[in-house]
């Protein structure tokens, strides 16, 4: 593995330890933040009944969503072929697109790479929790930028689990 796939797999593995720690957390914030954007969007026959179904979808998409950056299951990420497959399959199925989010991410930790691990010394191996640490803070939790953006421009009762979800998880990694 290069110093790229190093950075990129622990930024993953922060993400994956910080989520996980934070699920009862995660919980709170995602009916706070569901509660506040449906009383604000007034969807059309928005029932208690719909809240709660809505609350569900979103916390069980916690565990999805953790499990994705799981580091024993990202090293596929890492293959680029399937890299590839991968992107054009989560292009068919989500409804936000999530590429130049991906690149961004991507060149961040380019830079990271270039300017804090040139060193391949032990204190190199050494710096890259600290090194992810500040790329979470940078970026945020990838791909919600992505999901946040495309709700916003075009909210709807079907991208509803998602957006709070991405929310509550920003403002987690945020604190």
């Amino acid at each position: 593995m290069n110093e790229i796939d190093l950075l990129l797999n622990a930024y993953y593995e922060t993400l994956h330890e910080r989520l996980g720690a934070s699920k009862a957390i995660l919980a709170k914030k995602i009916e706070h933040l569901l509660t506040k954007e449906t009383a604000e969007r007034s969807f059309k026959d928005f029932n208690n009944e719909k809240y709660t179904a809505y609350r569900d979808a979103c916390i069980a998409f916690v565990d999805e969503r953790i499990e994705s950056y799981n580091p024993f299951g990202i090293q596929y990420t890492f293959d680029r072929a399937v890299r590839q497959r991968s992107a054009e399959l989560e292009l068919q199925l989500n409804w936000y697109d999530s590429t130049e989010e991906f690149e961004q991410l991507l060149e961040a930790v380019r830079l990271k790479t270039e300017s804090d691990l040139s060193d391949k010394s032990e204190m190199a191996e050494q710096r890259l929790p600290l090194l992810a640490d500040e790329l979470v803070k940078e970026v945020g939790a990838f791909p919600d930028k992505s999901i946040i953006s495309a709700y916003e421009t075009e909210p709807a009762l079907n991208k509803l689990p998602d957006y709070i979800l991405a929310r509550a998880i920003e403002e987690i990694i945020g604190q």
